[in-house]
This record gives C-alpha cells, sequence and structure tokens, in this order.
C-alpha cells in the first residue's frame, strides 16, 4: 500500500485519467463507477404545471458523437483496469443510453462480466411527455479482470441481509431524495447524487474491511463515504472543483461502523474436527458403543476413530451410510454416545471440543478506523 499512500482517503481533483497513470498497477481491489451517461438531451423538460424539470445539461455529460464517448469509454476502463488487481471486481453503472457500448467496451478489454443488476427505482421521476414508458431503472454492470479471477463475493451475508434469500439481480431501491439529497442554496448540488443503500450494497458483497475501493467519477461523494462508514480504504477521483470540495465535506462528516459489527461471521467456516480429535480429548472412549438415533443401530468405537458395524469398518460416515444403503451421510448427526442415561450426538461433543480448542477471539484492533 506504500506506493498508494498519497492517494488512500482522498478526494483528487483532477482528470481521472491523469490520477488513474499515477497510481501502482495491480493496486485497488474494488473499482465503482458512474460515468457519464450521455444522455443527449438537447431542450429543456417541463411539467404538466410547466415548472421546469431539474435534468442533466452538465458540460460533463455532453460528447460530440457516440464514437468520441466510445473513445472516452474505453480509455478510462483501459485505466481501471490497469490499478484494479488481479482478484478484484469493477462495478459501472449506466441506463439504456449507454450502458450497452459500456458493457461491449468492457468485454473487448477483456473483463469477465459476472452479473447485470437492474436497480428498479421505487419512486422514480416520471415521464412527463407520456411518450415513453416510465424509465424506472438503471443497469449495474459487474465484472471481474478475468474469467479465471478468485474474485471476492460475501454470498452468504447478502443472503442473510436478504432475509435468509438469495440476494437476486433485481435491486428495489428508492433514489436519492430527502435529507440525504445534498443541495446548496436550496438547489440539488449534484444532478446524479445516488442513493447510499445501493453503493452500500455494492461495497458489502464484493470487498472486505481494510480494502481499497476507487470511484474515478466521484461526484458528490457517495461511494467515498460509504466506503469510509464500511471500514474500506477509498480513492476518489473528480474534475469539479465544485464536488470536490462537497464530497470533502460530505465524508469528513462520516464516522465509520465498528470493526466488531463488519466482521461477516455468516461467512466465516469453523476449522475442520476431525474424529480422532474427540478421541484424544477424550470426549470419545475407544471401545465404547454409539447408537442411532433410535438405538436400532450400534457400532463400536476404535482406537483409530473408525467404527466396527458388524463386518463393515470404517469413518463414522461411511458406515452411517452402510446402515442407510446409501453412497453417502453425515455422520456427525447419525451418531450418538450415552452419558448419564442419555443420548448424546456426537456432533454436540463436537460443538464442545471446538469451544475448547478454537475459543473465540475478539476482532483485531488492527482493521482500519479513522
Amino acid at each position: 500500500m506504500t506506493l498508494l499512500t498519497p492517494f488512500i482517503d482522498q478526494i483528487l481533483h483532477g482528470n481521472c485519467l491523469d490520477w488513474l497513470q499515477k497510481m501502482p498497477e495491480n493496486s485497488v481491489d474494488l473499482i465503482f463507477a458512474d460515468p457519464p451517461y450521455n444522455l443527449q438531451l438537447q431542450n429543456d423538460l417541463y411539467r404538466p404545471n410547466q415548472t421546469k424539470v431539474d435534468g442533466v445539461f452538465d458540460n460533463w455529460d455532453r460528447f460530440e458523437n457516440f464514437e468520441a464517448y466510445d473513445l472516452f469509454t474505453q480509455n478510462w476502463l483501459s485505466a481501471c483496469r490497469r490499478v484494479l488487481k488481479p482478484n478484484g471486481t469493477i462495478w459501472v453503472i449506466g441506463s439504456y443510453h449507454n450502458i450497452f457500448r459500456v458493457g461491449a467496451i468492457m468485454q473487448n478489454l477483456g473483463f469477465w462480466l459476472l452479473n447485470d443488476v437492474v436497480w428498479i427505482k421505487t419512486n422514480p421521476m416520471p415521464n412527463f411527455k407520456g411518450t415513453r414508458f416510465n424509465n424506472a431503472h438503471e443497469t449495474l454492470i459487474w465484472a471481474a479482470k478475468s474469467k479465471d479471477a478468485g474474485y471476492t463475493f460475501h454470498y452468504k451475508a447478502l443472503k442473510t441481509f436478504n432475509d435468509d434469500l438469495q440476494m437476486r439481480s433485481d435491486w428495489y431501491l428508492p433514489i436519492c431524495s430527502g435529507a440525504e439529497r445534498i443541495k446548496v442554496n436550496g438547489q440539488k448540488a449534484h444532478a446524479t447524487q445516488k442513493p447510499e443503500a445501493l453503493l452500500y450494497r455494492v461495497i458489502l458483497a464484493g470487498s472486505n474491511t481494510g480494502n481499497i475501493v476507487l470511484d474515478p467519477f466521484s461526484g458528490s461523494g457517495t461511494t467515498a463515504a460509504v466506503a469510509k462508514k464500511l471500514n474500506r480504504h477509498f480513492i476518489a477521483i473528480e474534475q469539479d472543483a465544485f464536488y470536490v470540495e462537497i464530497a470533502r465535506q460530505r465524508v469528513s462528516a462520516v464516522t465509520p461502523l465498528p470493526p466488531q459489527a463488519l466482521a461477516y461471521p455468516v461467512e466465516q467456516k469453523p476449522p475442520r474436527i476431525p474424529m480422532g480429535n474427540l478421541l484424544e480429548a477424550g470426549l470419545l472412549i475407544p471401545g465404547e458403543l454409539l447408537y442411532s438415533a433410535n438405538k436400532q443401530h450400534t457400532a463400536q468405537l476404535q482406537a483409530d476413530a473408525s467404527l466396527q458395524w458388524g463386518e463393515t469398518v470404517g469413518s463414522i460416515h461411511k458406515v452411517s451410510a452402510a446402515i442407510l444403503n446409501k453412497p453417502a451421510n453425515n455422520g456427525w448427526t447419525f451418531w450418538f454416545v450415552q452419558r448419564n442415561n442419555q443420548l448424546i450426538g456426537i456432533n454436540q461433543l463436537r460443538q464442545q471440543y471446538l469451544k475448547t480448542a478454537y475459543p473465540p477471539n475478539p476482532v483485531s484492533d488492527t482493521l482500519f478506523t479513522e
């Protein structure tokens, strides 16, 4: 991280290509890019009551033609690809105006597309002219640097986040409004400010505490603010000095969540405990009998942790599978031992061993804090 130190946790003012060129290769873990959409708006839009719609007419969203936009897109995506770690991922958000061109260029550059996620806006802006469907969604492309990249994805955490249902690729979230919408003199500070809920989900899903999150089009600083909140490092780049100042003030007011709230406990796999460990710890005794739950089947425990059931000798899994006439079975849930005239599952003994041999450790205080 030493070479990145001048960039870490900074809102950098300037062109993203200039800044990305200064950064070392393979140095960032996650990229979220909200580039200009090239909306091609020509005329002012008015509501039925003749009030003007606050649309996107900024110069940063104007391109001479599609060829100019494609070249712009290829240049910034190539620069991002250079600084992305081999196991990193990139998210790019867009609308029907640009996302198909962006996706094709990403594939041409060698990115491996993982998902397209549809952000369905629960409170979209109406279509005032009534000449098209109400445009109520935007699309995010999630991609790895290569087909075989071992990228980060907290599947179990996102499933828990979604009430124990798989997190789907259609995300129902409101647009940025109310107190979250940053305003200056009563007007929107940035026309396309994204909701923090969207970035919260992206960063939570695809990065770890202490990782580096890059946003090459920082705008009002949503990515940096959420990254800091989730105890990630951030690098945010913005060419408009007005937005840079807004983002710096916004991020400085963010308090990171406590490290113990960001440990992803549902993702942690318990250590593998062989049957022999229970014998060594005295929780099981060679020569004693193990029982099925209904006591219809018994097997004798051997000193090498195998079981003997008639002529069959093998592991707790192999013998239970033979009893059930199945190709495989989980012996930990099949076998019981008798203690004080009660049957105790050997899995319960395994959990007892785990608590002794692997006591819980406090969350490390070396995680990134403000």
